[in-house]
């Protein structure tokens, strides 16, 4: 969702040279792409950790930090680099570290904390402060950023057809391939926090739908430690489907991308390719569904009990949405549990009421379908 913004700085900034710090992983999610000069990779580790990452960046002599994150030790590392001029937001106790406070949009009286705004539009209002080309305070949620954007390597490509032939499955990434088996849908039933993920037997159904209905290969990712919850959902598809939709030799697969060893890299170009060849993702409110946005990929997004204007996507705005308050890529429809909720409410602060198990079976069925 920094995408975007990146953009903004690498098109406005000619002949200017720009790094990055990141933590590991990040740099994986944006191999390909041009946005920076050079990638420092760290992670802040103990109470010496920014000082650390400070000494490491310093010797570039950076004119300018924009920091894009909210954390106090973001802030820190910058101020430790002796880089004159740091752009950000005035929260987390961080004000005094910065030269240009940025003020994030609040509630109206008498909510209380931040204003749900699209973290696209609100790294774009940084850049655009960073630039001059907007006041310093003040956050616009009228920005109309332009597309999320990623690539993928010829590295990232052979690693995901690795996985694919490890699992049987190579066929789905032969670009010569024109039956209907080639077609595959991704599941993405994890997330960080548990009270974000949709039912496993929910997702399965869904996945033995799939298979079913529409001759689908079906791949269910997750991370290693997921790896239990994916084989859950997986041999529930299996059973559901019974002997007939999956025991012989034509039957789409049902693959584990975790026990085929999955990484950020095969998983970017496993997604790219469901976009570009009639495939759909089926995910939880994390990560996979940012890296389909960037690769304009159908997706079925479930939330609960976060509120989707936090993430909301840019693009024009599409007649599939699931609720009122429409976020915008025409690739994607949107489920939340609660689409009755008030607008002047957020999603966060009613986690009963916005629980992700509210959302049906039917509802994620019917968009899965309008979809494809």
């Amino acid at each position: 969702m920094a995408t975007p913004a990146l953009r903004l700085l690498r098109s406005r900034l000619h002949g200017s040279f720009i790094g990055g710090l990141v933590r590991p992983g990040i740099d994986q999610v944006l191999a390909g792409t041009d946005f920076f000069d050079q990638l420092h990779v760290e992670r802040a580790r103990g109470v010496m950790g920014p000082k650390v990452l400070a000494a490491r960046v310093r010797p570039l002599r950076y004119d300018t930090a924009l920091l894009l994150t909210n954390s106090f030790s973001s802030a820190l590392v910058a101020r430790l680099a002796f880089i004159p001029r740091r752009v950000g937001y005035d929260r987390d106790g961080r004000g005094v570290l910065l030269t240009d406070k940025l003020e994030p949009a609040r509630r109206a009286r008498p909510h209380k904390g931040f204003a749900p705004m699209p973290a696209v539009d609100y790294y774009l209002a940084a850049a655009h402060a960073l630039l001059g080309e907007r006041e310093s305070k003040g956050a616009s949620p009228a920005l109309s950023p332009p597309a999320l954007e990623l690539a993928v390597t010829d590295q990232e490509q052979h690693a995901a057809a690795e996985i694919l032939a490890k699992g049987g499955a190579a066929q789905l990434l032969d670009p010569g391939g024109l039956g209907e088996a080639q077609l595959f849908a991704i599941l993405n039933p994890g997330g960080n926090n548990p009270a974000k993920r949709w039912p496993a037997d929910r997702f399965a159904e869904i996945g033995a739908r799939l298979v079913r209905e529409h001759r689908m290969s079906v791949l269910i990712n997750g991370s290693p430690a997921e790896a239990e919850l994916v084989a859950e959902i997986a041999d529930c598809i299996r059973a559901k489907l019974g002997s007939a939709d999956t025991g012989t030799a034509s039957a789409p697969p049902i693959l584990e991308l975790p026990k085929l060893g999955i990484t950020i890299g095969a998983l970017k170009a496993l997604i790219h390719r469901a976009g570009g060849d009639g495939g759909i993702l089926v995910t939880n409110d994390t990560g996979p569904r940012h890296l389909a946005a960037a690769f304009r990929v159908p997706t079925v997004s479930l939330f609960g009990p976060t509120d989707p204007r936090w993430t909301t996507l840019p693009g024009p705005p599409s007649p599939t949405w699931e609720h009122p308050r429409k976020p915008s890529s025409p690739r994607e429809v949107v489920l939340v549990s609660d689409p009755t909720l008030p607008p002047e409410e957020v999603a966060d602060d009613h986690p009963e009421r916005c629980r992700v198990d509210r959302i049906e079976v039917k509802a994620v069925w019917r968009a899965v379908e309008s979809l494809l």
